[in-house]
């Protein structure tokens, strides 16, 4: 074309440069053919111009790409609604969302206008970046004043408060949004379907659910998705099994995540063997099984100290090419130190550090639980130590173990040291890091310590519980502190503690 004389239209240039992004992404050779135009002395259009503007955002080179809307104004050339919701799109896309926002007011100052794909351009990336109430703020900025709000940027602010457990505020931002007369889809639904089941409102999520069907919008496979897996989390399993009935029904065949979700549920309800059924279903059903339906199984198995069928199913993962995670390791690791395998634990930690996922401190925790169990207070000190120059940082639990161990061994001054010392770091101690100290001194006969340590507990923001005081009482009565353990009892009865079950 550019040895044809006369030189086709632009237009058709535009044409081979336009497929090149749009169907195959070759932003590199758009960018080379642009060059010959350029070299051969053929006028670029404001189309061509944004077309290379937008292949430079998204090799993230937006010096180049700024460079062309340099071009753009010295040839007299007046930049548009798609150039400058290109560059605004390419800023966000490479994490430059704040950037983006002073070009929008630079822009803006300057007379030039956005449009609605910039400005839910702009939302989705503050969105992204964990701004979701500077994204509020600017959908309050636009709306009446600089174009109209639509259902993208509403779903895109719903979906991120449902994500931060924000949920009154994303049904208030659904119910303005419905009063205006913005239309929801099945993706604003979702969210806030999502967002109920993460805030345990499993009511909510249905009922929004039965709303959605009676606004004839149906739902997706995603939405059965997230019912199922949150009833499965809460151990309802039945009534998952009725939603997928329901998604059936439907037409629409239960995808991997689905299924995975349930089986999840009866491991949870330690009904493996059902889980094993729909693990053995799905793979006759010809649905690709991935490390996190082998995860799942694998995890269940451990739980009820079924090993040998969980090493073996491990085994067959890996003959399959399907690479374990580390929640693969971890819950056999922990399943084998449960089960006294410690020796094959550590060859998994082993395999871990040379071909496997990196351990965490969940994969150091069920060996420091190990360790002190079978009576290696020290060695457990020592692998703390360790993991903690590896940059690995021991959590709650961790020192729990540690704690635990060390009071049951008698050490309770070295385990007092270690608690002092969460506390002067800072660390936010749980009821339970409490609880074991109270029963390391109460083992130690220091009942008078425990009762002063429980009277603290409060103090750092931590609620005593029904365990802590019958940690105490228990020790008190049975070395004839009656009188200490029926003031004790009085005070549990006071708060409504006796029948908390722990």
């Amino acid at each position: 074309m550019i040895r044809i004389n006369p030189t086709p239209s632009i237009v058709e240039f535009n044409k081979i440069l336009g497929s090149l992004v749009k169907t195959n992404n070759h932003y590199v050779t758009a960018i080379s053919l642009y060059q010959q135009l350029d070299f051969n002395g053929i006028m670029p259009s404001i189309v061509t111009l944004n077309t290379v503007i937008n292949c430079y955002c998204h090799l993230g080179h937006m010096t180049f790409a700024f460079s062309i809307l340099g071009k753009i104004l010295k040839i007299g050339y007046q930049p548009n609604t798609i150039t400058l919701t290109t560059l605004v799109k390419g800023m966000c896309l490479n994490g430059k969302v704040k950037e983006a926002l002073h070009f929008h007011d630079h822009v803006v100052a300057h007379g030039f206008h956005l449009n609605q794909v910039s400005y839910g351009t702009l939302i989705n990336g503050l969105c992204k970046m964990g701004e979701t109430r500077a994204a509020l703020q600017l959908l309050r900025q636009i709306e009446g004043n600089l174009v109209n709000t639509n259902v993208v940027m509403y779903n895109t602010i719903i979906d991120s408060l449902c994500k931060d457990k924000l949920i009154t505020d994303a049904y208030e931002l659904y119910c303005e949004m419905t009063a205006k007369k913005i239309s929801p889809t099945v993706v604003t639904f979702n969210a806030l379907i999502y967002g109920f089941c993460i805030d345990a409102q499993l009511k909510e999520a249905f009922s929004l659910f039965l709303n959605m069907i009676l606004k004839n919008i149906n739902p997706n496979d995603y939405t059965f998705s997230i019912l199922v897996d949150a009833l499965c989390k809460e151990g309802k399993v039945k009534e998952a099994i009725s939603v997928i009935t329901v998604l059936i029904k439907e037409g629409v065949e239960p995808d991997v995540v689905t299924y995975t979700s349930l089986m999840d549920g009866y491991c949870l309800i330690n009904e493996v063997n059902k889980a094993k059924v729909i693990f053995n279903t799905m793979a006759q059903r010809g649905v690709i099984l991935d490390v996190h339906c082998y995860s799942v199984v694998i995890n269940g198995l451990c739980k009820i100290k079924m090993m040998d069928e969980a090493m073996n199913l491990f085994k067959e993962m890996q003959n399959k090419k399907i690479i374990p995670n580390t929640v693969t390791y971890n819950s056999l690791i922990d399943g084998l130190c449960k089960s006294g395998r410690i020796s094959h634990a550590w060859e998994l930690l082993d395999e871990m550090h040379d071909v496997g996922p990196p351990a965490n401190v969940i994969t150091y925790n069920s060996l420091l639980h190990a360790l002190c169990k079978n009576h290696h207070v020290d060695k457990a000190i020592a692998l703390v130590k360790k993991i903690k120059n590896q940059g690995i940082q021991p959590n709650v639990y961790t020192y729990n173990i540690l704690i635990d161990g060390l009071c049951k061994e008698g050490r309770h001054k070295n385990a007092q040291q270690i608690f002092q010392d969460l506390l002067n770091k800072g660390y936010n101690i749980t009821v339970c890091t409490y609880n074991t100290m109270i029963n390391g001194l109460c083992l130690k006969g220091l009942f008078d310590e425990a009762m002063v340590l429980m009277s603290k507990m409060e103090d750092n923001g931590c609620i005593p519980n029904a365990l802590t005081y019958r940690t105490i009482i228990y020790a008190l009565f049975e070395n004839d502190e009656n009188d200490k353990a029926e003031k004790l009892l009085h005070e549990m009865i006071a708060r409504g503690l006796l029948f908390e079950k722990h």
